[in-house]
Protein backbone atom coordinates (compact mmCIF):
# COMPACT_ATOMS: atom_id res chain seq x y z
CA UNK A 1 0.00 0.00 0.00
CA UNK A 2 1.18 3.52 -1.08
CA UNK A 3 1.11 5.62 1.99
CA UNK A 4 1.02 10.06 1.51
CA UNK A 5 3.62 11.35 3.78
CA UNK A 6 4.19 14.43 5.35
CA UNK A 7 7.00 15.95 3.20
CA UNK A 8 8.02 18.19 6.18
CA UNK A 9 9.14 14.75 7.90
CA UNK A 10 9.61 12.16 5.90
CA UNK A 11 12.27 12.01 3.28
CA UNK A 12 10.45 11.19 -0.11
CA UNK A 13 9.91 12.27 -3.27
CA UNK A 14 8.87 11.00 -6.09
CA UNK A 15 12.49 10.57 -7.89
CA UNK A 16 14.32 9.63 -4.77
CA UNK A 17 13.59 7.94 -0.96
CA UNK A 18 15.39 7.07 2.09
CA UNK A 19 15.63 3.34 1.84
CA UNK A 20 13.59 2.61 4.70
CA UNK A 21 10.59 3.54 2.55
CA UNK A 22 11.07 0.98 0.09
CA UNK A 23 7.59 -0.68 -0.43
CA UNK A 24 5.78 1.41 1.16
CA UNK A 25 5.75 4.38 -1.49
CA UNK A 26 6.21 4.67 -4.53
CA UNK A 27 10.11 6.09 -5.76
CA UNK A 28 11.84 5.86 -8.97
CA UNK A 29 15.15 4.55 -6.53
CA UNK A 30 16.10 4.38 -2.87
CA UNK A 31 19.03 5.36 -0.92
CA UNK A 32 20.92 5.02 2.01
CA UNK A 33 21.39 8.04 3.53
CA UNK A 34 25.11 9.85 4.79
CA UNK A 35 25.57 11.17 7.93
CA UNK A 36 27.34 14.55 8.27
CA UNK A 37 27.12 17.43 10.55
CA UNK A 38 26.67 20.89 9.99
CA UNK A 39 29.84 23.68 9.55
CA UNK A 40 28.07 26.43 8.90
CA UNK A 41 26.76 29.05 11.82
CA UNK A 42 23.17 28.81 10.53
CA UNK A 43 21.76 26.51 8.05
CA UNK A 44 18.34 27.18 5.79
CA UNK A 45 16.34 24.30 4.99
CA UNK A 46 13.61 25.47 2.12
CA UNK A 47 11.24 23.20 0.25
CA UNK A 48 13.09 23.88 -3.42
CA UNK A 49 16.53 23.77 -4.01
CA UNK A 50 16.44 27.63 -5.11
CA UNK A 51 17.94 30.72 -3.47
CA UNK A 52 14.53 32.94 -2.98
CA UNK A 53 12.70 29.39 -2.08
CA UNK A 54 11.37 31.04 1.39
CA UNK A 55 12.84 29.39 4.95
CA UNK A 56 11.05 26.52 6.31
CA UNK A 57 13.30 26.10 9.10
CA UNK A 58 17.33 26.24 10.07
CA UNK A 59 19.41 24.06 10.97
CA UNK A 60 22.56 24.63 13.78
CA UNK A 61 26.24 23.92 13.75
CA UNK A 62 27.03 20.61 14.94
CA UNK A 63 23.51 19.07 14.22
CA UNK A 64 23.20 16.10 12.71
CA UNK A 65 21.90 15.51 8.68
CA UNK A 66 21.27 12.26 7.15
CA UNK A 67 21.78 13.21 2.96
CA UNK A 68 20.57 11.56 0.60
CA UNK A 69 21.39 13.78 -2.10
CA UNK A 70 23.47 16.33 -3.54
CA UNK A 71 23.46 17.70 -6.57
CA UNK A 72 26.43 19.94 -8.90
CA UNK A 73 24.39 22.90 -8.60
CA UNK A 74 25.99 22.66 -4.82
CA UNK A 75 22.46 21.85 -2.80
CA UNK A 76 21.87 18.68 -0.59
CA UNK A 77 18.50 17.10 0.49
CA UNK A 78 18.47 15.23 3.64
CA UNK A 79 16.86 15.18 7.21
CA UNK A 80 17.66 16.45 10.69
CA UNK A 81 18.21 14.35 13.41
CA UNK A 82 17.09 16.57 15.82
CA UNK A 83 13.83 16.79 14.97
CA UNK A 84 13.39 14.94 11.66
CA UNK A 85 12.98 18.18 9.24
CA UNK A 86 13.65 17.29 5.43
CA UNK A 87 14.02 19.92 3.03
CA UNK A 88 17.20 21.53 0.69
CA UNK A 89 19.99 23.02 2.22
CA UNK A 90 23.77 24.30 0.81
CA UNK A 91 25.73 21.90 0.23
CA UNK A 92 28.77 23.92 1.04
CA UNK A 93 27.00 23.82 5.24
CA UNK A 94 27.47 20.45 5.70
CA UNK A 95 31.21 18.41 6.28
CA UNK A 96 31.84 14.89 8.27
CA UNK A 97 29.72 13.49 10.68
CA UNK A 98 31.46 14.54 14.31
CA UNK A 99 29.73 13.12 17.38
CA UNK A 100 29.05 15.86 20.03
CA UNK A 101 29.09 16.35 24.05
CA UNK A 102 27.87 20.10 24.75
CA UNK A 103 25.58 22.46 23.65
CA UNK A 104 25.64 26.61 23.55
CA UNK A 105 23.63 27.72 26.40
CA UNK A 106 24.18 31.48 26.00
CA UNK A 107 22.37 33.52 23.50
CA UNK A 108 24.98 33.61 21.18
CA UNK A 109 29.19 32.79 21.46
CA UNK A 110 31.90 33.58 19.35
CA UNK A 111 33.79 30.53 17.82
CA UNK A 112 37.71 31.36 18.22
CA UNK A 113 40.35 29.87 16.10
CA UNK A 114 41.90 29.15 19.20
CA UNK A 115 41.77 29.97 23.33
CA UNK A 116 41.94 33.77 22.60
CA UNK A 117 38.98 35.99 22.50
CA UNK A 118 41.64 38.92 20.95
CA UNK A 119 41.87 36.44 17.40
CA UNK A 120 39.46 36.95 14.86
CA UNK A 121 36.14 34.51 15.54
CA UNK A 122 35.79 31.77 13.03
CA UNK A 123 31.86 32.27 13.65
CA UNK A 124 29.39 32.85 15.93
CA UNK A 125 27.42 30.14 17.57
CA UNK A 126 23.53 30.09 18.13
CA UNK A 127 22.05 29.38 21.66
CA UNK A 128 21.49 25.27 21.21
CA UNK A 129 24.30 25.01 18.50
CA UNK A 130 26.76 21.72 19.25
CA UNK A 131 29.97 21.24 19.93
CA UNK A 132 32.51 18.85 20.27
CA UNK A 133 34.54 19.37 23.48
CA UNK A 134 37.98 17.72 23.26
CA UNK A 135 39.61 19.85 26.54
CA UNK A 136 40.25 23.09 28.07
CA UNK A 137 42.87 26.19 28.41
CA UNK A 138 43.10 28.88 30.11
CA UNK A 139 44.37 32.22 28.36
CA UNK A 140 44.43 35.56 31.30
CA UNK A 141 42.19 33.87 33.60
CA UNK A 142 39.46 32.85 31.10
CA UNK A 143 38.58 29.48 30.69
CA UNK A 144 37.88 28.20 27.08
CA UNK A 145 36.60 24.76 25.48
CA UNK A 146 38.67 22.80 22.98
CA UNK A 147 36.73 21.54 20.07
CA UNK A 148 37.41 18.54 18.06
CA UNK A 149 38.00 20.88 14.68
CA UNK A 150 41.10 22.80 16.64
CA UNK A 151 38.57 25.93 17.24
CA UNK A 152 37.82 27.28 20.86
CA UNK A 153 34.63 28.65 22.46
CA UNK A 154 34.41 30.47 26.12
CA UNK A 155 33.80 27.13 28.61
CA UNK A 156 30.94 28.61 30.50
CA UNK A 157 28.83 28.73 27.39
CA UNK A 158 28.45 25.74 27.14
CA UNK A 159 26.24 23.05 28.93
CA UNK A 160 27.19 19.22 28.26
CA UNK A 161 23.86 17.29 26.08
CA UNK A 162 21.17 15.76 28.75
CA UNK A 163 21.69 18.43 31.51
CA UNK A 164 18.32 19.20 32.36
CA UNK A 165 17.10 23.26 33.30
CA UNK A 166 14.32 23.41 35.54
CA UNK A 167 12.65 26.60 34.59
CA UNK A 168 12.63 25.46 30.69
CA UNK A 169 10.85 29.21 30.39
CA UNK A 170 13.35 31.35 31.24
CA UNK A 171 15.38 30.50 28.28
CA UNK A 172 12.92 31.68 26.39
CA UNK A 173 12.34 35.10 28.37
CA UNK A 174 16.10 35.17 27.57
CA UNK A 175 14.99 35.81 24.11
CA UNK A 176 13.27 38.45 24.38
CA UNK A 177 13.10 41.41 21.73
CA UNK A 178 15.33 39.06 19.53
CA UNK A 179 13.35 39.65 15.66
CA UNK A 180 10.71 37.59 14.49
CA UNK A 181 12.28 35.03 11.27
CA UNK A 182 10.04 33.20 9.14
CA UNK A 183 11.62 29.66 9.16
CA UNK A 184 14.42 31.19 12.08
CA UNK A 185 15.19 28.43 14.77
CA UNK A 186 18.54 30.60 15.61
CA UNK A 187 18.95 33.82 18.30
CA UNK A 188 19.44 35.79 15.36
CA UNK A 189 15.75 35.54 14.87
CA UNK A 190 13.37 32.76 14.60
CA UNK A 191 9.41 32.45 14.89
CA UNK A 192 6.52 31.46 17.08
CA UNK A 193 7.10 27.35 17.15
CA UNK A 194 11.17 27.99 17.07
CA UNK A 195 11.26 29.72 20.12
CA UNK A 196 8.87 26.97 22.02
CA UNK A 197 11.12 24.42 20.61
CA UNK A 198 14.48 25.46 21.28
CA UNK A 199 13.55 26.74 24.88
CA UNK A 200 11.73 23.60 25.60
CA UNK A 201 15.00 21.68 24.85
CA UNK A 202 16.83 22.97 27.52
CA UNK A 203 14.64 21.16 29.64
CA UNK A 204 14.74 18.03 27.93
CA UNK A 205 11.77 18.20 26.07
CA UNK A 206 12.00 17.37 22.57
CA UNK A 207 9.12 19.01 20.27
CA UNK A 208 8.24 18.82 16.62
CA UNK A 209 9.47 21.79 14.71
CA UNK A 210 6.43 23.44 13.67
CA UNK A 211 3.26 24.46 15.34
CA UNK A 212 0.48 22.33 13.96
CA UNK A 213 3.18 19.27 15.16
CA UNK A 214 3.41 20.79 18.47
CA UNK A 215 -0.58 21.09 19.05
CA UNK A 216 -1.12 17.30 18.59
CA UNK A 217 2.23 15.98 19.73
CA UNK A 218 3.54 17.91 22.75
CA UNK A 219 2.74 17.15 26.49
CA UNK A 220 -1.08 16.87 27.42
CA UNK A 221 -4.67 18.78 26.20
CA UNK A 222 -5.97 20.99 28.99
CA UNK A 223 -9.72 22.39 28.51
CA UNK A 224 -9.55 24.85 26.21
CA UNK A 225 -10.24 27.90 28.58
CA UNK A 226 -7.85 30.09 30.77
CA UNK A 227 -8.53 29.37 34.08
CA UNK A 228 -6.10 27.39 35.86
CA UNK A 229 -3.03 27.56 33.61
CA UNK A 230 0.37 28.05 34.48
CA UNK A 231 4.01 28.81 33.39
CA UNK A 232 4.72 26.69 31.07
CA UNK A 233 1.69 26.10 29.38
CA UNK A 234 1.81 26.42 26.01
CA UNK A 235 -1.14 28.50 23.71
CA UNK A 236 -1.67 27.49 19.85
CA UNK A 237 -4.07 29.39 17.38
CA UNK A 238 -3.84 27.96 14.06
CA UNK A 239 -0.55 28.31 12.64
CA UNK A 240 0.75 30.24 15.96
CA UNK A 241 2.27 29.40 19.23
CA UNK A 242 2.92 30.88 22.37
CA UNK A 243 4.41 29.82 26.08
CA UNK A 244 2.78 31.42 29.34
CA UNK A 245 5.32 33.29 31.65
CA UNK A 246 3.17 33.69 34.04
CA UNK A 247 -0.49 32.52 33.70
CA UNK A 248 -1.84 36.01 32.36
CA UNK A 249 1.42 36.85 30.61
CA UNK A 250 2.02 35.29 27.03
CA UNK A 251 5.53 35.38 25.45
CA UNK A 252 5.72 34.62 21.78
CA UNK A 253 7.60 35.34 18.69
CA UNK A 254 5.11 37.04 16.55
CA UNK A 255 4.89 39.26 13.11
CA UNK A 256 2.42 41.86 15.44
CA UNK A 257 5.55 43.35 17.55
CA UNK A 258 8.43 41.49 14.88
CA UNK A 259 10.00 40.27 18.07
CA UNK A 260 9.92 37.78 21.22
CA UNK A 261 7.74 39.40 22.94
CA UNK A 262 5.42 39.66 25.95
CA UNK A 263 2.02 40.43 25.64
CA UNK A 264 -1.17 40.18 28.23
CA UNK A 265 -2.78 37.03 27.68
CA UNK A 266 -6.39 38.14 27.40
CA UNK A 267 -5.18 40.56 25.38
CA UNK A 268 -3.49 38.44 23.06
CA UNK A 269 -6.32 36.03 22.93
CA UNK A 270 -8.34 38.58 21.80
CA UNK A 271 -6.02 40.26 19.43
CA UNK A 272 -5.02 37.89 17.61
CA UNK A 273 -8.95 36.07 17.54
CA UNK A 274 -9.61 39.65 15.90
CA UNK A 275 -6.71 40.39 13.17
CA UNK A 276 -4.68 37.16 12.76
CA UNK A 277 -5.15 33.38 13.28
CA UNK A 278 -8.55 33.17 15.18
CA UNK A 279 -10.11 31.73 18.43
CA UNK A 280 -7.07 29.38 20.45
CA UNK A 281 -7.36 25.79 19.03
CA UNK A 282 -5.73 24.24 21.78
CA UNK A 283 -3.76 24.60 25.41
CA UNK A 284 -1.43 21.75 26.44
CA UNK A 285 1.45 21.17 29.41
CA UNK A 286 4.54 19.87 28.31
CA UNK A 287 5.34 17.04 31.26
CA UNK A 288 7.70 17.43 34.36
Amino acid sequence: MLEQLDRRLHPVRPDLAARAYEGRVAAARFVDGTRRSVTADVLAFRREPRPDCPIDTEALFGEAITVYEETMEGWAWGQLETDGYVGWFSSDGIGPFRETTHKVSALRTFRYPGPELKAPPLGMLSLGARVAVTGHAVTRGLEYALLADGSAVVARHLVPLGRSADDWVSVAEALLGTPYLWGGRSSLGLDCSALVQLAASFGGHSLPRDSDLQERQAGDALPLETRGLRRGDLLFWRGHVGVLSAPDLLLHANGFTMTVAHEARDAAVARIGATEFGALTAIRRLRR
